[in-house]
């Protein structure tokens, strides 16, 4: 396995280059059979679901087809595809442009037969959908039309050959693909590369733990709905990676709620503590048995003693003041 951007001439392709970010050593697993989910918005694009390659875990994982914005109207998409020479599996990367150039022949279905797009055309700044290929929500987009000549082998359902070469599809490049791929290209979008980059962070889109076969094979859009390869909704991906941190976090939500149980259980004990010391009498008695044994609560109640004993006398100094003071006035208004 080699991680590195190489450039490609092959004999049978001695007239373009092909560039190759990704070889392998061993042939991706067969492309999963699946029914296409609905086109969401008007305008989006199919991108065909593919298998990709991790370095770090030496495996490929599966893609799921999306529905997704093209960078530009009058935009499509030429889809990614592996292709075998030598003696390693390169990998593609796709690109968009104003014509559909080679694909490796990899028929993936739904208007990607294995050369050019039948999915639709452009009309203006309108995309028209061809429904004999496609599936489209028919509430929400309305450009569509009807062409069958279109379909390959009487069927939308892509087979099962997923890469070019030896043992895959013998396929070479049509003129008309060799002319588009010397065009200006538009890389792949945003959107698509988070795709990607979430498929790879789910364990279980991967080959070795799927057996080739992954469970969530397309999506309505990026981050939507997931669908198996029956079409019903799937379970939500597994991110084993952020996975972790949300445990983490959801363990720290869990000790803080312990550790605010844990304070007011303390301000209620201490507020039971405070609760008989409003009777002054209650904390002598019941300290009287332990003054003995410990001197440092005797002093602790001497410093105390003085002050609630002065605390009791001064109710009754304001009370024999107050008539000293009316003694000292009497006079005074005696004299007005």
């Amino acid at each position: 396995m080699i991680a590195a951007i190489v450039v490609i001439t092959s004999k049978a392709h001695a007239q373009i280059s092909i560039d190759v970010s990704i070889r392998a050593n061993v042939a991706p697993p067969a492309l999963p059979v699946y029914v296409q989910p609905a086109c969401p918005t008007d305008g989006y694009m199919w991108v065909p679901g593919y298998w990709a390659y991790d370095n770090d875990s030496e495996d490929y994982y599966w893609v799921p087809g999306v529905w997704v914005a093209p960078p530009n109207p009058g935009l499509l998409l030429t889809p990614a595809y592996w292709g075998y020479e030598g003696g390693a599996y390169g990998f593609h990367a796709g690109y968009w442009g104003p014509h559909v150039g080679f694909y490796g022949g990899i028929n993936y279905g739904y208007g990607y037969g294995g050369h050019g797009y039948g999915g639709g055309v452009w009309a203006g700044n309108s995309f028209r959908y061809n429904t004999a290929v496609v599936n489209v929500d028919r509430t929400v987009v309305h450009n569509t039309y009807i062409d069958r000549t279109v379909i390959v082998n009487n069927t939308t359902i892509n087979n099962h050959n997923s890469f070019n070469g030896p043992g895959g599809v013998e396929a070479k490049p049509r003129p008309d693909e060799v002319a588009a791929m010397h065009e200006q290209h538009v890389q792949p979008t945003s959107q698509q590369l988070s795709h990607e980059h979430n498929a790879s962070q789910d364990k279980s889109q991967f080959a070795k733990a799927n057996n080739g076969r992954p469970a969530a094979v397309a999506m309505n859009k990026v981050g939507g709905n997931r669908f198996t390869s029956a079409g019903a909704k799937a379970a939500p991906r597994v991110n084993n990676g952020p996975a972790r941190n949300d445990a983490n976090n959801a363990n720290a939500d869990v000790n803080k709620n312990n550790a605010d149980n844990v304070d007011k259980s303390r301000n209620n004990n201490a507020n039971a503590d405070k609760a008989p010391a409003a009777n002054v009498n209650k904390p002598v008695r019941n300290n009287n048995a332990a003054r003995a044994n410990n001197p440092v609560a005797n002093r602790n109640n001497n410093a105390r003693r003085p002050q609630q004993q002065q605390q009791r006398k001064t109710p009754n100094q304001q009370q024999r003041k107050v008539p000293n003071q009316q003694r000292a006035n009497k006079p005074e208004k005696k004299q007005e």
